[in-house]
């Protein structure tokens, strides 16, 4: 039987493609300052519309920030937290065991040795950790939602569309770091956006452009071998 996907090289290349977007895309870190323009923006939002959805749903919807708008939410985020007990729109993990357990401390550890927080550095820990609420200094956030009557699968899209949204701002040279941490403060989020309370808090997604000269956007995560995750019958 032939092979049609390795024989027809605009399928090889289609692939290709795809494989340097995942491979080249990462959680960015650190941003430079500079905005992106409203019509790039329009091109990735564009390209995630094309996220396929249970019964073609679309359940996602997005509140965007550009210029000031991003610097008021990111001051009052962090005035907010202070002190402000946690509380999310959907159950966070309720805990990390084995397997789980292990890759996410090598995330973390790596994390760390990127930025220089030694083990055991507390501090240095907790500074790293608001970091996520500086937006890691993005010009721009997203905070992507759904509606709170599609239940699991409606988050389930939107799974699929953040991963759209990452993969098209990835080709587009745009920087992405999805974020569940602002997700942990949805009540803010809520009264900040004016997001209705049937519109369910999925991520945040702070987007620019990179910093290159940032030691921590050299950091990346590794994956497991598919004999880890895949079970052939």
């Amino acid at each position: 039987m032939t092979n049609r996907a390795t024989t027809d090289p605009a399928q090889t290349d289609r692939y290709t493609t795809l494989q340097s977007l995942l491979d080249d895309r990462h959680t960015c870190r650190a941003f430079s300052p500079d905005p992106v323009p409203r019509t790039t923006i329009e091109q990735i939002l564009t390209l995630a519309q094309r996220t396929p959805s249970w019964c073609n749903t679309q359940p996602w919807q997005l509140a965007i920030t550009e210029a000031d708008s991003t610097d008021r939410f990111r001051k009052a985020l962090l005035a907010h937290i202070n002190g402000t007990p946690t509380q999310s729109d959907l159950p966070f993990p309720a805990a990390y065991n084995g397997v789980f357990r292990d890759r996410r401390r090598e995330c973390g550890a790596a994390l760390y040795t990127a930025v220089g927080v030694a083990r055991g550095d507390h501090e240095g820990s907790m500074r790293q950790m608001v970091r996520n609420f500086e937006l890691f200094d993005a010009p721009h956030v997203a905070i992507l939602t759904t509606e709170a009557d599609l239940g699991i699968y409606g988050a389930v899209d939107c799974g699929l569309y953040l991963t759209s949204f990452l993969l098209a701002a990835q080709s587009l040279g745009i920087a992405t770091a999805p974020q569940a941490a602002l997700a942990s403060y949805s009540p803010f989020l809520h009264d900040h956006f004016n997001i209705p309370e049937h519109r369910q808090i999925i991520a945040g997604i702070s987007f620019g452009y990179a910093d290159p000269d940032h030691a921590v956007n050299g950091f990346r995560t590794t994956r497991e071998d598919l004999d880890n995750v895949v079970t052939w019958h």
